[in-house]
């Protein structure tokens, strides 16, 4: 059994972060193999967060009709409950991720502002 859409959101945030690690990489695609299609295959290939976002959300809807479908008494139902539990757990951490990054950059855009005020250019 494979988490594929955690698996995909590793590769989709080493897109991101720009993360050269071949060996990660080799794994996680390893571990998807025939599994690269929807939700899964566009957050594997995603190249910033708000795609990563989106892209988990749908992969979260798949998953939860994945299990809506599955019998209780299926030895698989556990598993599948834990697996979205795991993915949920990793949507949050992508928006702790996305409103820091946020920060940042409002931050940013303050430092700048106050630089200006304190020295304020000429034309």
């Amino acid at each position: 059994m494979s988490c594929h859409e955690i698996e995909a959101l590793r590769l989709g945030l080493m897109n991101v972060l720009g993360t050269a690690d071949p060996a990660a990489r080799e794994h996680a695609e390893a571990e998807l193999e025939g599994h690269l299609s929807g939700p899964i295959g566009a957050l594997a290939e995603a190249d910033s967060l708000a795609a990563i976002e989106r892209h988990l959300d749908a992969a979260l809807v798949d998953l939860e009709e994945e299990i809506a479908d599955t019998p209780s008494d299926d030895p698989e139902y556990d598993y599948l409950r834990g697996r979205l539990v795991a993915v949920r757990d990793a949507e949050r951490a992508v928006h702790r991720i996305t409103a820091q990054g946020e920060s940042v950059l409002a931050g940013l855009g303050e430092a700048h502002d106050v630089l200006h005020e304190t020295f304020p250019v000429e034309d």
